[in-house]
């Protein structure tokens, strides 16, 4: 299956789940929209130490980043620390911010983002995503489990 075709299957996946799962109750929304909320800053700073709180610890994490996996928690941190040396931004249009409850303790979480992405020394050039993320209530609050970025055509 062709990258357009797996991008093409995740989003039809993604709009499924939005117009057939219920909303999330208004609490546990809230908490959601806080924790990405405090992801978008972390990512925007550079903050490594941030951004691994919000992820869940597991080797299960799953980012899908240029068409490649990346597994677990560990992976994935080190993964954004080579990122951080170059551009590295997101400005997601929180109007547009959708929270679905799968199940109770599981929520997916939908925006359009636009990322500023370049490694060192190279001109960033915007790109747009529909951010997709699915989080998980633990003792410790809500973690993402996985942060899965669908590239958008620009407007």
């Amino acid at each position: 299956m062709t990258f357009r075709a797996r991008s093409h299957l995740a989003f039809f996946a993604s709009f499924l789940l939005l117009t057939t799962a219920d909303p999330v109750r208004a609490g546990s929304e809230d908490e959601v929209k806080a924790l990405f909320t405090r992801f978008v800053a972390a990512q925007n700073a550079h903050d490594l130490k941030e951004v691994g709180e919000l992820l869940q610890d597991s080797a299960q994490f799953l980012w899908i980043t240029r068409g490649a996996p990346v597994w677990g928690h560990a992976a994935a941190i080190k993964r954004f620390e080579t990122l951080y040396q170059g551009t590295w931004s997101l400005d997601p249009k929180m109007d547009e911010l959708k929270v679905i409850e799968l199940q109770t303790g599981v929520a997916q979480l939908y925006v359009p983002v636009t990322f500023m992405i370049s490694p060192p020394g190279q001109t960033a050039q915007p790109t747009r995503f529909l951010m997709n993320q699915v989080l998980v209530k633990t003792g410790d609050g809500w973690k993402i489990t996985s942060i899965l970025p669908i590239p958008a055509p620009q407007p």
